[in-house]
């Protein structure tokens, strides 16, 4: 059928013989694309006509934002430091607990082959799980509060640095992890002295860049009573006080900005 609607091409060379050209799956990949684009829109139920005439709206509700209600501003400090500090707890636990992890994920740092298909799929289950319902899950488990937001932070950092750093492993020059298990060293010293010392920057680096983005994540967890400043964002959000809502959005603007230049700086000193 394929090749009825865009049969293959006879190019004559210059001895005379003649070649079938490969054929381009470039209409192919088109046309699955509009089919699925033209399923999604069914599904979903998308209307650009709604689109066209209510988009204004969204600047109505800015303007209501703008100014944002300063003497609102003394309730925010302590959501907002709890939102950080669980940021922060969440981020370094998950990046530690991802090195063994991605040890174990490695195929070539690990022979049993059983234990490093475990391992994927322990990471893939924690990729596919949002944020938002892992919170959920937490708040059953631990209660309310920051704890449960913690810890749902720790699993989305322990699935994000550990698929990265695994495949960082995989990709090492062996030269020197051989060598120093051809001298008696078992796999684990080797691992620490030949091949964490090749991935520790980019290890680093991928933390940091995780702690940045969790910062903003911390600040929703709070629709599912995970604590921090998403709390006073769903409170205000739910009695329309858009001035509050732009004073915490100012705020948590203004944090995510300091530390992503923070961080940005501690990267480039990795790079």
């Amino acid at each position: 059928m394929y090749d009825k609607i865009f049969p293959p091409k006879n190019i004559t060379l210059p001895n005379g013989k003649s070649i079938l050209e490969k054929r381009s799956r470039t209409p192919f990949m088109l046309l699955v694309v509009l089919i699925a684009l033209a399923l999604s829109v069914h599904f979903t139920n998308f209307n650009l006509q709604t689109l066209i005439r209510r988009w204004q709206e969204f600047f109505v509700i800015i303007g209501d934002m703008i100014p944002p209600k300063w003497e609102y501003l003394p309730y925010l400090w302590k959501p907002l430091m709890d939102t950080i500090k669980m940021s922060l707890l969440g981020s370094v636990f998950g990046a530690v607990v991802a090195i063994p992890v991605a040890f174990l994920a490695a195929s070539n740092m690990v022979k049993q082959k059983v234990i490093v298909f475990l391992a994927k799929i322990f990471l893939s289950i924690l990729r596919t799980l949002p944020t938002l319902v892992s919170a959920l899950i937490a708040t059953f488990v631990f209660g309310l509060g920051t704890l449960a937001g913690t810890v749902a932070i720790f699993l989305f950092t322990l699935a994000y640095v550990g698929k990265l750093l695994y495949e960082q492993i995989e990709n090492v020059d062996m030269g020197a992890f051989e060598a120093m298990e051809s001298i008696g060293m078992t796999r684990i010293h080797a691992f620490r002295h030949a091949v964490f010392p090749q991935v520790l920057p980019n290890f680093l680096s991928t933390s940091l860049f995780c702690f940045e983005g969790n910062v903003r994540y911390a600040a929703i967890l709070g629709y599912v009573g995970a604590g921090g400043i998403g709390l006073l964002l769903n409170e205000g959000l739910g009695w329309r006080d858009y001035a509050s809502v732009g004073m915490i959005l100012f705020m948590l603007a203004i944090t995510v900005f300091l530390i992503e230049t923070v961080s940005e700086h501690f990267r480039k000193k990795l790079m």
